[in-house]
């Protein structure tokens, strides 16, 4: 079996193609070339499949294509652990994309940890949107700078086989809590990681438009 150094973990559901094709072409364009991409189609039903399976053809020397129904996003990732071979594992959302460096800063860290969380360049349409739901209380709005983010994990590849996530809101700040009891953890300051907090749809836009409605 080839060796590779990272795999880049990405879960798919019914995100517009454009957007999926933005974020994997931040990968494909990484200064760091030894990698590979598992796009994980967790059963689209948008039609995305045919333009997901034709993207994951045009690439299959760096690209891994899988597909199942629904389960969700940790579900999917989980599987994704399962099906990769890197030294190291990393995620990217299907709405969000890296800067050409963001592997190889990413790799730098490992000197000093077995699991890191970094900071992001966040794009927002308004100061609001800087802020998500708490995790142990979804009332409360915090910044995403204080957050660990789940697509910003990046770690050696026996902390994600012995660690799981669970599908569940706040699945990445209970993967980094877990690991943190063994491994060595650190959120760092990186921003190479683009994180859009001005897509509607998003997990995290959904949740918070929720609270604000029982708020009020």
């Amino acid at each position: 079996m080839k060796k590779i150094t990272v795999s880049v973990l990405t879960s798919v559901y019914n995100t517009d193609f454009g957007l999926v094709k933005r974020a994997l072409d931040s990968v494909l364009n990484q200064d760091f070339q030894d990698f590979e991409l598992i796009l994980i189609d967790d059963g689209s039903d948008n039609d995305s499949e045919t333009q997901l399976l034709a993207y994951a053809r045009t690439h299959e020397d760096k690209i891994t294509y899988l597909r199942h129904a629904n389960r969700g996003q940790a579900n999917s990732i989980n599987r994704g652990v399962i099906n990769s071979v890197g030294r190291y594992i990393t995620i990217l959302d299907a709405d969000d994309e890296y800067k050409p460096g963001h592997l190889s800063l990413c790799l730098e860290e490992m000197q000093h940890a077995d699991l890191i969380a970094s900071t992001t360049e966040t794009v927002v349409d308004s100061d609001e949107n800087y802020y998500v739901p708490d995790k142990q209380d979804p009332s409360r709005m915090v910044h995403v700078d204080e957050c660990i983010l789940f697509a910003t994990l990046f770690g050696k590849r026996e902390v994600f086989e012995n660690i799981g996530f669970q599908q569940q809101y706040g699945a990445d700040v209970h993967f980094f809590e877990l690991a943190s009891q063994t491994y060595r953890t650190r959120k760092v300051d990186l921003r190479s990681y683009i994180y859009y907090r001005n897509i509607p749809t998003s997990i995290c836009s959904t949740l918070k438009r929720e609270q604000l409605t029982v708020s009020a």
